[in-house]
């Protein structure tokens, strides 16, 4: 069996930071990519982050120069490093791996 361990979330003030982990424990196939997703209340689930092995790292817009996604692929963990948040980011992150696996989510909340 598989299983995404995420942490890091909780409550921050705009302009705040936060590092988000997911750890995958289970997985006996190469991941080539490992990603972050969010979904805030009301609204689709949108990408946020995402890194493949041998290529840069891809932003959504909304985050881009906030955001860091890194990855230990010998530990099939992936991170999202987020400073300077804003209440907009306020949303339940997901993080992905192999594409088909999934964290059971992180609430992040940005709030004064």
């Amino acid at each position: 069996q598989v299983q995404l361990v995420e942490s890091g979330g909780g409550l921050v003030q705009p302009g705040g930071s936060l590092r988000l982990s997911c750890a995958a424990s289970g997985i006996r196939f190469k991941v080539d990519t490992m990603a972050w997703y969010r979904q805030a209340p009301g609204k689709q689930r949108e990408l946020v982050a995402t890194v493949t092995r041998g290529r840069s790292p891809n932003y959504a817009d909304s985050v881009k120069g906030r955001f860091t996604i890194s990855r230990d692929n010998a530990k099939n963990t992936v991170y999202l490093q987020m400073n300077s948040l804003k209440p907009e980011d306020t949303a339940v992150y997901y993080c992905n791996l192999g594409t088909d696996y999934w964290g059971k989510g992180t609430l992040v909340t940005v709030s004064s």
